[in-house]
């Protein structure tokens, strides 16, 4: 088992941890283009930027929106602020981060830590539960849908059994061993999938709005196109 653990901790993270950086730049990178290059055909150079940002923190925060389908909001908040805080401000990662790179910054408190740790496999749970509960997101729903929250959940569940040893059914490498390899899975999943979202998520706003952004002469095309361009408007 010690030698699994190595290869999870080297060779496998340092795979991992490039695919995951270099995936999500390329998806940023071309999405990017793709935004300048639709303003740019379009002709219509006026993107509302600040009304944008304002949508897009509606978004990342929906505040307003948690009275509408209270318990998938308030559980989809929490899943997500749980997910981000852990595993950037949790103790040990802190440690391994200023070991390698001597950056380092204040930690969570360990009891914080767990609460937290548990919130994410609840809410992980809870929303999978909750979407098949509910007939128009089962309708929509994809098999990855109902597995991507417990996939991002096995990091959480194999990290709090190795911060609470009476919960461990395996040795303490085993264990170790498992929290590496699903957080290794979790990194190079993301880029490929709907995990995506995470680097991608802020810029919906300016995709739909630059989606909308026709050339000058797109209705005469458009005309053009139906046979219709004798018609009155």
């Amino acid at each position: 088992m010690e030698g699994w653990l190595q290869w999870a901790r080297g060779p496998m993270f340092y795979f991992a941890l490039t695919f995951f950086a270099l995936g999500l730049a390329r998806h940023l990178a071309l999405t990017v283009w793709e935004v300048f290059e639709a303003v740019r055909r379009a002709g219509d150079r006026v993107v509302p930027w600040r009304a944008l940002a304002i949508a897009t923190a509606k978004w990342l925060f929906p505040v307003g929106k948690i009275a509408h389908r209270l318990y998938y909001s308030v559980t989809t908040v929490a899943f997500h602020v749980s997910i981000l805080v852990v595993p950037i401000f949790l103790a040990g990662h802190i440690a391994l981060i200023e070991r390698g790179t001597g950056l380092a910054w204040p930690a969570l408190p360990g009891m914080l830590a767990d609460l937290l740790t548990v919130i994410a496999i609840i809410t992980a749970l809870a929303l999978v539960i909750e979407r098949a509960a509910a007939v128009d997101s089962r309708g929509l729903s994809r098999p990855f849908d109902y597995a991507a929250p417990l996939l991002v959940a096995l990091p959480f569940v194999t990290g709090l059994m190795l911060a609470r040893p009476a919960l461990n059914p395996l040795s303490f490498e085993a264990m170790f061993f498992w929290h590496v390899f699903t957080a290794n899975l979790l990194l190079i999943l993301i880029p490929i999938t709907k995990l995506n979202h995470c680097v991608l998520m802020p810029t919906a706003q300016i995709i739909s709005e630059v989606a909308w952004h026709w050339p000058p002469d797109a209705g005469q095309k458009l005309a053009e196109a139906l046979g219709k361009e004798n018609e009155a408007v």
